[in-house]
């Protein structure tokens, strides 16, 4: 008789401490087809499915985790392909896989991302590098931003695209987004 009274009030304590989201309500009657439909039904699953919808990644770290996966790709002189890649053409490459058309050029790129400083860039916005410190000068080398003072690159020939530091650059590299 003990142990029936003490497995009723544990599986009231568990009962009771499910959170009211985690709670699924089966509906009737025309609710029923709506809900088989895929349509939500009650204040909680539109709830339920807004937080959903918030988890997804954003577009710039969508950018920064796909880059990533292109790291050991040889450097190719005018590449834009997997097959080898120069600097502009991994930039082109990664963010064409999300639909947003790049120009070709470092410096074309540059001109048509909007300038941001360094403390409000994200991973997966666009690092430039310019001739001089001159942030309006010309831009030979890009990269996407991975936070910090790191990145992903094709640097130059005889290397792969790769994960590294741009602190050696000093003053001459700015950042820049299409994003925020």
């Amino acid at each position: 008789m003990r142990r029936t009274r003490l497995a009723r009030a544990a599986l009231a304590t568990a009962v009771l401490s499910v959170p009211a989201a985690g709670l699924i309500a089966v509906p009737t009657g025309a609710a029923s087809a709506a809900a088989l439909a895929g349509g939500p039904t009650t204040r909680v699953a539109q709830e339920v499915n807004a937080w959903k919808a918030s988890k997804a990644p954003s577009f710039n770290q969508q950018v920064a985790a796909y880059v990533k996966r292109l790291e050991g790709v040889p450097y190719s002189y005018g590449g834009t392909t997997p097959a080898g890649f120069d600097c502009s053409g991994l930039t082109l490459y990664v963010y064409r896989h999300f639909h947003k058309n790049l120009a070709r050029t470092a410096d074309a790129q540059f001109r048509q991302f909007k300038r941001i400083s360094k403390s409000h860039a994200l991973p997966g916005d666009l690092v430039f590098f310019h001739d001089s410190s001159d942030p309006g000068s010309y831009v030979y080398h890009v990269g996407v931003y991975e936070g910090g003072q790191y990145m992903v690159d094709a640097p130059h020939s005889g290397t792969t695209v790769s994960w590294q530091s741009f602190a050696w650059a000093g003053n001459t590299v700015t950042f820049g987004t299409i994003s925020h």
